[in-house]
C-alpha cells in the first residue's frame, strides 16, 4: 500500500481524463450543487481538493475559495487554473480557528487514518453559524458490497490500482460520531444512490433517466447512497 500523496501523485497524471464528461462530470456537479444550496458567500476551503474541478465550479459563489491537498501533483494542476491552494493533511489544516463560512470535503475522508483528527480540525477552522459538508464510503450500498469483491481499478499509468491505497467506508451513524456535539445535524445527502455502475452515466436516454432520479432520491434515499454526504452547522 502506497502513502496517500504519493499514490494521488501518480495518480495526478491521468485523473482528469474521464472527468470532463458522464458519470464523473455528474458527481462533480451534483457536488458543487450541494456546496451552492448552503452558500451565504465568505470564504470556502475545500479539504482534499485534487486538481481543483470542483473549486473551480464555486469561484465565483464566493467572496473567496481556498483548497488543501497533501498531493503536490494534483495541487500544480489547480493552481494550473488559477485557484489559491497548497499542500497539506486533512489531519492538521493550516488555518487559524474560526477562518471559514463553509468546509467541505468529497471523495478524500475515505482515505484518512485518521479520521477523528480530520473531523475536529474541519470543526476548528470552522466559524460559528458556519456549515460542513464531509462525504463518506458508504458499505451499506451497491459500491459498497462491489467494493468487497472487485479487484481495484486502474487509477495510475504504471499499473496502480484502487487497492493501492487506504479506504475506509463508513456507516451514517460511523460518520456522525466522528464529529463533536457541537456541530448541529443540518442534512444528509446520497449520491450514486441508483446508478449501479458508472458506464450507464454513457447511455443518453438512461444517463438522463439516471441524473433525474438521483436528484429526487438523494435525500430521501442518503443512508444507502454509495457516496454519503453528511451537511452540518456549527453551533
Amino acid at each position: 500500500m502506497k502513502d496517500n500523496a504519493s499514490y494521488y501523485d501518480e495518480f495526478a497524471k491521468t485523473y482528469e481524463d474521464r472527468r470532463g464528461a458522464g458519470y464523473h462530470a455528474w458527481l462533480d456537479d451534483a457536488q458543487a450543487n450541494l456546496v451552492r444550496r448552503h452558500s451565504q458567500r465568505g470564504r470556502l476551503l475545500e479539504v482534499g481538493c485534487g486538481t481543483g474541478l470542483i473549486l473551480e465550479r464555486l469561484r465565483l459563489d464566493f467572496d473567496e475559495v481556498v483548497g488543501v491537498d497533501l498531493s503536490e501533483g494534483m495541487l500544480d494542476l489547480a493552481r494550473s487554473r488559477g485557484l489559491k491552494v497548497q499542500q497539506s493533511s486533512a489531519e492538521e489544516l493550516p488555518f487559524e480557528d474560526d477562518s471559514f463560512d463553509l468546509v467541505c470535503s468529497f471523495k478524500v475522508l475515505a482515505h484518512v487514518q485518521g479520521i477523528r483528527s480530520a473531523a475536529l480540525e474541519m470543526t476548528r477552522v470552522l466559524k460559528p453559524g458556519g456549515i460542513l459538508i464531509a462525504e463518506f464510503y458508504n458499505p451499506r450500498s451497491v459500491r459498497g458490497a462491489i467494493w468487497s469483491l472487485k479487484s481495484g481499478g486502474q487509477t495510475g499509468s504504471g499499473g496502480q490500482t484502487e487497492r493501492d491505497v487506504y479506504v475506509r467506508f463508513d456507516t451514517p451513524r460511523q460518520a456522525r460520531a466522528y464529529f463533536p456535539e457541537t456541530m448541529e445535524w443540518v442534512e444528509s445527502y446520497g449520491l450514486r444512490v441508483v446508478t449501479p455502475v458508472p458506464f450507464m452515466h454513457k447511455i443518453p436516454l438512461v444517463r438522463d433517466a439516471l441524473q433525474s432520479l438521483e436528484h429526487g432520491l438523494a435525500k430521501p434515499l442518503a443512508p444507502i447512497g454509495s457516496f454519503y454526504d453528511l451537511v452540518l452547522r456549527k453551533l
